[in-house]
């Protein structure tokens, strides 16, 4: 769940499709005070379902690749900051995510196998105005 956190002006707003392939896209509350901190929603998108995923800031994003090959787009509202990006651990049973897949199956980046907990991530301030 790579995101880019706590320094409003690197936080970024994302509308994400899928345009070849299928992916279950997952964002996750990350503003802790909201009465949804921690809760997630997984969407599937597909090039035949034409779905689309805005993930506002303040919110953790991340997918699994459900077919061999799929091609995302990603519009943004920001630019993006390697040196603030962020992330939680995919796996973490507190957040109760169904992946469809099984453990076994998946490749994951070196990146993506070094994250820490929900608990123990970085989180935004819900009384935070991120959109200023």
């Amino acid at each position: 769940f790579p995101y880019t956190t706590l320094f409003r002006s690197y936080a970024q707003s994302k509308l994400v499709r899928v345009i070849k392939g299928s992916v279950l896209d997952v964002a996750v509350d990350i503003r802790k005070g909201s009465p949804t901190f921690g809760q997630h929603v997984t969407v599937e998108l597909s090039a035949d379902n034409k779905k689309q995923l805005f993930v506002p800031k303040g919110f953790a994003h991340g997918f699994i690749v459900l077919c061999e090959e799929a091609v995302l787009t990603y519009k943004v509202d920001d630019y993006y900051s390697l040196e603030y990006e962020r992330g939680i651990a995919f796996d973490d049973k507190k957040l109760g995510i169904d992946w469809k897949i099984k453990m076994p199956e998946l490749q994951l980046s070196l990146k993506d196998t070094k994250q820490p907990l929900f608990e123990n991530a970085e989180h935004f301030n819900y009384e935070m105005n991120l959109y200023d």
